[in-house]
C-alpha cells in the first residue's frame, strides 16, 4: 500500500509508470523502502541508546556547533529545507524525502553516534532524531507509514 501511495504522489500531473518489481523490492533502489528504512534506522538507534540509558536531549542542552563535519552539515541543511518543501508540496515532494533519506544514510555511515564522546554523541543523536521527525511528518503528509522497525 505504501509503495502505491508513494508512486501515486510522485508525479500526480503526469502519466504514471508503476514498476511493480521495483515497488516490492526491499533495497535502496526502491525509493519508499529507502525513505522508510531511514526512519526505521533512526528509531532502532534511539531504542538501542535508550537501553543504554541515553535519551534524546532537549535542543537547549545540545551544542550544535560540534556538528561541523560535511555529512552533519549536509543533513542540517536538508532538514532546514523541509518548511520550503511543504510550501512546494504539490511539486516533486517525494524527491525531497528521498534526498533527506540519502543525506541521513551518508551521515549515518560517516558519523558514529554510539561510543562517541557524550557531547558529540548527544549532538549527533539530536540531529538523527530531528531527521526522524521530519521523515515521519513527510511520510504522514502523503499517507505513507513511517515504520519503527524493518
Amino acid at each position: 500500500v505504501d509503495s502505491a501511495r508513494w508512486y501515486f504522489n510522485a508525479k500526480p500531473d503526469t502519466q504514471m509508470e508503476f514498476d511493480l518489481g521495483l515497488a516490492v523490492r526491499e533495497d535502496s533502489e526502491n525509493p519508499i523502502y529507502y525513505v522508510e528504512y531511514a526512519h526505521a534506522r533512526i528509531c532502532s538507534l534511539l531504542r538501542a541508546l535508550a537501553e543504554e540509558g541515553t535519551s534524546v536531549p532537549r535542543q537547549a542542552d545540545v551544542d550544535m556547533s560540534l556538528l561541523s563535519g560535511e555529512a552533519e552539515r549536509a543533513l542540517l541543511k536538508q532538514i532546514a529545507q523541509f518548511c520550503e518543501e511543504i510550501k512546494l508540496a504539490a511539486r516533486d515532494y517525494n524527491r525531497y524525502l528521498q534526498e533527506l533519506a540519502a543525506c541521513f544514510h551518508r551521515f549515518y555511515t560517516a558519523c558514529r553516534i554510539k561510543g562517541e564522546e557524550p557531547a558529540v554523541r548527544d549532538a549527533r543523536l539530536k540531529l538523527a532524531d530531528d531527521t526522524r521527525i521530519v521523515l515521519r511528518n513527510g511520510l504522514k503528509l502523503i499517507g505513507v507509514d513511517a515504520p519503527e522497525k524493518m
